[in-house]
């Protein structure tokens, strides 16, 4: 899993514990909906910047978006990158 990917389920998850739509959160942060559904299935590469204003739409912590799953898995290098 890369780091899109990751922080996609992070976000995804959040949204939903708070009972929030992705039409919702785009009212609350200003990024459209089809950015939040492309963030959450991992296509987007968002700068901090995106993931700080992100956090706080949710009222989240930014470090909650990257933060590794239970599992412990914070993602696998790109195609390439080895």
């Amino acid at each position: 899993m890369d780091m899109r990917k990751l922080v996609g389920r992070n976000f995804a998850r959040l949204r939903k514990d708070k009972g929030l739509t992705q039409e919702q959160l785009e009212e609350r942060s200003g990024f459209s909906q089809q950015y939040l559904s492309g963030l959450e299935r991992g296509q987007r590469n968002p700068t901090v910047i995106t993931l700080y204003e992100l956090s706080e739409a949710l009222g989240v912590s930014c470090v909650e978006l990257i933060s590794p799953d239970e599992d412990g898995d914070i993602g696998k290098s790109h195609q390439g990158d080895d």
